[in-house]
């Protein structure tokens, strides 16, 4: 019969485990989509930079560490291209996500696991909402005072 006992919460213990890399995992696909996305918004910036430009205008390019020097024409197609293959990586992501999400929900109602917050959790949530506009620095005031 001890054995029983000591097997419940070692059962209990695998499945928090098991819960917490499935939450663990979703969190970085959540993390790598928005670097992503990142990536997506900075190639959509150097598009608009360049495209009104004259194709034969040297430009510089970043490949493997090294700058390299071409012109907007041949540099414009490879970086539209670099921005598809980042959107599908990021579809695919984000068909990831659904089904680590499904699979995060089928895994709760079967073992019926319900998230609280703590004391402690709600008190972070308001300090968090109040101190978000912390550490806001204005340049041209901060030159005026030193003057």
């Amino acid at each position: 019969m001890g054995s029983r006992s000591e097997a419940g919460p070692v059962n209990e213990q695998a499945v928090a485990n098991l819960y917490g890399s499935m939450r663990t995992e979703l969190n970085q696909i959540y993390s790598k989509m928005t670097e992503l996305e990142i990536e997506v918004s900075e190639h959509s910036l150097v598009m608009n930079a360049i495209q009104p430009l004259d194709p034969s205008r040297r430009c510089y390019r970043m490949i493997g560490g090294v700058l390299v020097e071409r012109t907007i024409k041949e540099v414009l197609p490879a970086v539209q291209r670099n921005k598809e293959g980042i959107e599908e990586v990021i579809g695919r992501l984000n068909e990831a996500l659904e089904r680590k999400k499904k699979d995060i929900a089928e895994f709760e109602a079967k073992y019926k696991i319900r998230i609280k917050k703590s004391d402690n959790d709600v008190k972070e949530d308001s300090n968090k909402k109040e101190g978000n506009a912390q550490g806001v620095l204005v340049g041209p005031a901060a030159a005026t005072e030193s003057k």
